[in-house]
Parts: structure tokens; sequence; C-alpha cells
């Protein structure tokens, strides 16, 4: 195996230093493409996907839970399997505690095509409290590009969709797949890709922080159960 170079204390600080200016760089260039993100048009969805999770029916709209935006991970979980998809598996794994992307109004939820009952057992073996939710017998798979038709079969693949609502009219705001999921699943990872951002101050565009009459960033911030309903 090769492994670093082994130098004194000081050669490593002076190599850090140099390696720290090319980071800094890409932080800023990331938050330029969020900016852009933010930027992005929506689309009204006017579909009436019916999806069924553990209270029964739930539209898109009540995947929401009354909050402004809604991040769906898409999990590959097909029909005729009998466990869901591995990599999926260890997306949700590292997804924390819920309560920090609900304080900025952003509610998350994963949605397969298996049937619910078959989605209730593997996420009692895992321990998953998030909600998920089945799409069996709708398009939202196929509308969404995470269920494609290659050589006359149904193939799955990871993404990501974030929704932002406007009283009852919900918008799709952002998708991505694939190796555009690599490096999220924390709370600022995943707002950075809604419509809302992480609503701080610094970000572009202005006025978006404060859209929700609540302190932005970390001001913002508490111990998971601390929230207030």
């Amino acid at each position: 195996m090769s492994l670093p170079e082994i130098v004194s204390r000081e050669q490593w600080r002076a190599a850090r230093a140099e390696l720290l200016v090319k980071e800094k760089a890409v932080t800023r260039a990331r938050d330029a493409l969020g900016a852009e993100r933010r930027g992005l048009p929506m689309v009204e969805v006017e579909e009436e996907y019916v999806f069924e999770g553990g209270d029964g029916k739930a539209t898109l709209l009540d995947l929401f839970e009354g909050r402004h935006q809604l991040v769906v991970y898409h999990f590959m979980f097909a029909p005729e399997w009998d466990a869901g998809c591995r990599s999926c598996s260890g997306f949700l794994d590292q997804i924390g505690h819920l309560a920090h992307l609900e304080a900025r109004s952003t509610s998350f939820a994963a949605v397969s095509r298996a049937p619910y009952p078959k989605l209730l057992p593997f996420k009692a073996r895992m321990g998953w409290t998030v909600p998920w939710y089945s799409s069996y017998g709708t398009d939202f798979n196929r509308d969404y590009e995470v269920t494609l038709e290659r050589d006359g079969e149904l193939v799955e693949r990871p993404g990501l969709s974030c929704f932002l609502r406007d009283r009852d009219r919900v918008f799709h705001t952002y998708s991505t797949y694939e190796r555009g999921l690599d490096g999220l699943g924390s709370t600022t990872s995943l707002l950075d890709l809604t419509a809302l951002g992480r609503q701080e101050e610094w970000e572009e565009p202005k006025g978006r922080a404060s859209a929700l009459g609540a302190p932005a960033g970390n001001e913002r911030t508490r111990y998971h159960d601390e929230y207030d309903d």
C-alpha cells in the first residue's frame, strides 16, 4: 500500500496551508453553484399522485406535513424485490435527526415503487424512523426519471427531488441522480439543494432567508429535543 510521505510538523503545516487555498476556492465555487441552483425555474406539479404510508393514502402535498419544502429520496426498491437497494440503504443510514431540517420548514421522505406492505418489514429491519411511502401504481417514479425503460425492461436508479409549496400549490424545483448524490446526507447538504437553501443572510438571492419569518441560520439551531413543534 502506498502511504503519504512522512515529513516534519512544519512541512505538514506548509503543505496544509497550500491545500487550504484550494479548499477555500472550492467552497466559494460551491456557494456560487448553490446560488445558481436556487435561481432555477420551477415547474408546477399538476399530477394527482397518491402514495401509501403509515397513515394510509397520502398526496404529494400531504408529504410536506404543512412545511414549505419537501426533499424526496428516491429509494430503489422495485415491486419484485425482496429487499431494498444496499447503496440506498447506506444513504438513509446517514440521514441525521430530521428536527434540524424541519426547523427550516423542510420535510424529508423516502419514496419507493414497491408496495407499502413490502417496505414495512425492511424498514423495521433497518431501524429507520424517516417517513417512507410507496408510489406503487402511480407514474411518480417514471415522471421523476428514477424508473426508466431500457431494452424493454424497467430499471431503477437512485435520485433525490426537491419540492416547494405555495399554499396548496406544489412545485418541483430540483432533482439529481446517481453520482449527484455523492456527499449528500447532512442537513446543510440537503438544504443546499432546495429553493430556500440554508435560509442564512449571506445566501443569494437575498430575501429568502427571512421569507419564513424565523431567525436565519445558526440562530435557529437548537438541540434536536428543544425545537418547538
